[in-house]
Order: C-alpha cells, then sequence, then structure tokens
C-alpha cells in the first residue's frame, strides 16, 4: 500500500494541472490529494476515484458549497509519494508547472476534462488561468512533445491556452478513449458517441 501505479500517477497529475490540490498540514509527514468539483460532475469524480480508490480514505461525499453549489469530492490518504509531487507542484503553497513536466496521454484526458474547454465549436481551450504565464509557456512546450501546437490567449484580464486548429484532430485522437462520455462535449464529441 501507499505505492501508485502509473495510472494513477497520471490521474493525480492531470487533477494538479487542473482542478486537484495537494495538501499539507503542520505536524503532518505526508501530503493528500484532494478531488473537489460539483455535484454535477459526479460521473467524472466517481471516475477518478475508481482510479485511486486504494489510496482513498472513503468514497466521494457531497457536501454543501457557498450559495447553491453542491460539491462531490474525496481525499486520498497522506502518501509520501504524493509529498514528493507537492514539491514539484508547489512553491510557497502556489500551484507550478514543473520545470520537465511530460504529458502522456491520461495526464491530457484529466487536465483536459477538468479545464478543457470550446468555443463556437471551433477554438478549444485549456483554461490555465491560475498559472503564470511562464508557467504557461511550459505547458505550451510539454504539449509540443506530443505534438500539440497552442499558444496564449487572453481571456479578460488573464491568459489561457488554445489549441490551433491545425491540432483538434490530432487532440480529438489522443482523447477520443479515454474522455468519459459525459466530458465528450467538450470536443465537440456527440454525447453518445462511443
Amino acid at each position: 500500500m501507499g505505492s501508485l501505479t502509473q495510472l494513477q500517477r497520471s490521474v493525480i497529475i492531470g487533477s494538479l494541472l487542473g482542478d486537484g490540490y495537494l495538501r499539507t498540514f503542520p505536524r503532518r509527514k505526508d501530503a493528500l490529494l484532494e478531488i473537489n468539483h460539483s455535484y454535477k460532475q459526479k460521473e467524472y469524480v466517481d471516475w477518478k476515484y475508481s482510479a485511486l480508490r486504494n489510496v482513498c480514505k472513503s468514497a466521494p461525499k457531497m457536501r454543501k458549497g457557498n450559495g447553491s453549489r453542491i460539491a462531490y469530492r474525496f481525499y486520498t490518504k497522506q502518501l509520501a509519494e504524493l509529498t514528493e509531487l507537492y514539491k514539484q507542484f508547489y512553491r510557497d503553497g502556489k500551484k507550478k508547472v514543473p520545470e520537465n513536466l511530460k504529458i502522456d496521454p491520461i495526464i491530457l484526458s484529466v487536465w483536459f476534462m477538468d479545464d478543457g474547454s470550446r468555443c463556437r465549436d471551433c477554438d478549444v481551450y485549456l483554461n490555465t488561468q491560475q498559472f503564470s504565464i511562464e508557467d504557461q509557456k511550459k505547458l505550451i512546450r510539454a504539449l509540443y512533445e506530443m505534438e500539440l501546437e497552442s499558444n496564449l490567449n487572453k481571456d479578460k484580464m488573464y491568459y489561457r491556452l488554445r489549441f490551433f486548429k491545425s491540432s483538434l484532430s490530432k487532440l480529438r485522437s489522443l482523447l477520443k478513449d479515454t474522455v468519459i462520455p459525459s466530458m465528450r462535449y467538450k470536443l465537440s464529441y456527440n454525447p453518445v458517441e462511443t
């Protein structure tokens, strides 16, 4: 117990690029991962939980948030491997992109399900506004290693990543077998398409 599989590492790293958070606590040795989404994304949270079940404290639970938001979340156990990832992905408690980030199709898929979006049926984005411009440039380089071209796109006050139209076919090909059905709308997939 405590040893992550490659699939689990990829799900965790994809989550860290997106909506997942590693937490550390004073006087406790290791970090834990929090997965927290809207209850509307229950299928997706359950999918993440199924991948991480053996390193979790308990199954996902609903929680009433601020206002009318209902969250659906779970936590992993505290693990030394998560502490190592914390050291790579956080500086002064704030998320950052590691220097030599390598993205595999599962990392990309989880990241896309967390933060991907489309606009006007032809523009596909990764909502990376939480990261600095420097970190977003690292993400552009990591995506380029997968033969996916993207650039910075200004969204109101902040920047996010936009995939070049010439990369959309490759992106869809990489993600078609790993994006769960309820999230395929983000790639203009027919929700019932397999």
